[in-house]
């Protein structure tokens, strides 16, 4: 991450979501390192403690806060961007990062199958709600941690109440939406000065390739966890995206390796269909 690591990033302020681990725990770092307030946004607290500690060790940074939030809970998100709110009026940075897996189907507390109400609904509700914290500290930018395994996207049946589900199949549809409602949501910011772009880590060793039932848990994941890209390797898009000058004012592109690459899900009928169902799903 040497490009750009003289930037001095005090006076800013970035949200990490999903920093406890991994790609969120890398960008969380080096967002540090360049001198911003960093908000963690975490499920566990003793995790996020953990992580907000390291980060300060590494860095020396004293802009570090912690937050708990379950990005599977509509109510927990709504309590969370409220305290957030509060404590930071203008946010120059949101990475939309958390994720989750699951080899079984699981059911969120609102209802929605838990892969889903994770990894779309809460990039969904937690980006409307913070909207006018990034408008205000405009030029802003929102940064999308999607994925290239995506497709199977059915947008009549997003729970998999009539398809026989599979935790694949879950996970790659929440990430086809998460780069069709970025180009929807960057329709909607054009001329703001918040941006929106997603980006691919690339196959990464992280906790979704962990043993205890985690993405690719067979002998496919034990590969991944071999010889997969270091969680640091990873973040290196994400924090390129949300801190050089390169791509200031960009809005609604796709990027691998801070090169943009052409995304398949591309159609506005679908798109503002996927919108407007999240919109209907977090009322």
């Amino acid at each position: 991450m040497a490009e750009g690591a003289e930037a001095d990033w005090s006076g800013r302020t970035c949200l990490v979501t999903g920093a406890s681990s991994g790609i969120g725990l890398e960008t969380a770092r080096e967002l540090a390192r360049r001198g911003a307030t960093v908000v963690l946004a975490c499920r566990s607290a003793e995790r996020g403690e953990a992580a907000r500690g390291a980060i300060a060790r590494d860095t020396g940074s004293g802009r570090l806060r912690l937050t708990q939030v379950d990005f599977a809970s509509l109510g927990s998100i709504r309590s969370w961007a409220k305290t957030v709110a509060v404590a930071h009026p203008e946010l120059h940075v949101l990475v939309n990062n958390a994720g989750t897996w699951s080899a079984r189907k699981r059911t969120s507390a609102d209802g929605f199958e838990l892969t889903w109400a994770t990894n779309q609904l809460g990039y969904f509700l937690g980006t409307e709600l913070l909207l006018p914290l990034l408008a205000r500290a405009a030029p802003s930018r929102i940064v999308v941690v999607a994925s290239e395994l995506a497709r199977d996207l059915d947008l009549d049946d997003v729970n998999f109440d009539r398809r026989r589900y599979n935790g694949m199949t879950a996970y790659a549809q929440s990430k086809q939406a998460n780069r069709m409602w970025t180009w929807a949501l960057a329709r909607r910011l054009a001329g703001t000065g918040v941006a929106a772009n997603a980006m691919h880590p690339g196959a990464v060793a992280t906790r979704l390739y962990g043993k205890g039932g985690g993405l690719l848990a067979s002998s496919a994941g034990a590969y991944m966890r071999l010889a997969g890209k270091a969680p640091r390797e990873g973040a290196d898009t994400v924090v390129w995206l949300a801190t050089s000058a390169d791509v200031e004012g960009v809005n609604g592109r796709f990027w691998v390796d801070r090169r943009e690459r052409a995304c398949r899900f591309r159609d506005p009928i679908p798109e503002e269909r996927l919108f407007a169902l999240c919109a209907d799903m977090v009322r």
